[in-house]
């Protein structure tokens, strides 16, 4: 599946209140909403629509792999040489923070989410809030990795197909419910009106499923469908649609069930666009 909101680095960030943790786990971090057989986080309830629970953990840690597919193994593309300290927003399980730590064991890696969903034995140079941190010390470069969250195809043949309309539907509740679904092709401009400079933009082609001929993309395409079929089709759409729409969680798992067998068609040729944005804050 296309959407996920996981996606912030930062680096040489501004100092942070590491208190915000620990009174945070003593509120509503803790506590979980269930619904329809998920579990969803509580703290700020409803900002975030996605559940996380296992499974959803697990196809974060997928959506991972793949971005290393697709990126190299590269964690990042920013013009980081020496890091001091990294921030890592939505960090989810953690899974890229860490990745980070071992390899830059000189840099103080801090993992930011609403949920406290991340493991205990980490690298010593690993840690993880419950918050929000907005501020990034002048010179410290941001990076954005973000979808454009509307498939498409060059050759017509995912027209009329089950799962572009699970897409529809998916992305029409999210508006609906005031979220944004294309953001990596805003990302520049969101830079700009940031005002931070020295902006880069490399845009990505992913492919779904193994279709494609180019062993590369094969790869990162077969990541992309096992991420969907893992648990981003259902995953994804059951609070939305449920909340938002009125649709119960049967007819959400029908039209999943319909776009995870049109995903397996060789013949159906989706594309989605992923975006790499990064910039550095001006010094004044």
């Amino acid at each position: 599946m296309a959407a996920n909101p996981k996606n912030i680095r930062t680096e040489e960030c501004s100092s942070v209140n590491r208190s915000s943790y620990s009174a945070s786990l003593t509120s509503s971090v803790l506590e979980y909403r269930h619904e329809n057989g998920r579990r969803y986080h509580k703290f700020r309830n409803g900002s975030y629509l996605l559940s996380n629970d296992e499974t959803e953990n697990d196809r974060l840690d997928m959506f991972h792999e793949m971005c290393l597919q697709l990126l190299h193994r590269k964690l990042y593309l920013a013009p980081i040489e020496k890091p001091q300290r990294v921030i890592d927003l939505g960090t989810g399980t953690g899974i890229w923070a860490v990745d980070f730590a071992d390899q830059h064991p000189e840099a103080e890696v801090i993992g930011c989410d609403l949920s406290p969903i991340q493991p205990t034995l980490v690298p010593p140079n690993v840690k993880f809030l419950v918050d929000d941190i907005e501020s990034v010390k002048p010179g410290g470069w941001v990076e954005f990795q973000d979808w454009d969250g509307y498939p498409h195809s060059e050759d017509g043949s995912l027209d009329d197909t089950a799962i572009l309309r699970c897409y529809h539907e998916l992305y029409s509740a999210f508006d609906q419910a005031g979220y944004e679904t294309r953001p990596g092709i805003k990302l520049e401009q969101w830079f700009k009106e940031a005002g931070f400079v020295n902006i880069r933009v490399e845009k990505f082609v992913i492919p779904y499923g193994v279709w494609p001929k180019d062993r590369h993309l094969k790869k990162v395409g077969a990541w992309n469908q096992a991420v969907a079929e893992a648990n981003g089709f259902e995953g994804s759409a059951l609070a939305v649609r449920t909340r938002y729409k009125n649709w119960t969680k049967e007819e959400v798992t029908v039209l999943a069930s319909q776009a995870r067998a049109d995903g397996r068609k060789h013949n159906i040729h989706m594309l989605f666009n992923f975006y790499v944005v990064y910039g550095q804050r001006p010094e004044n």
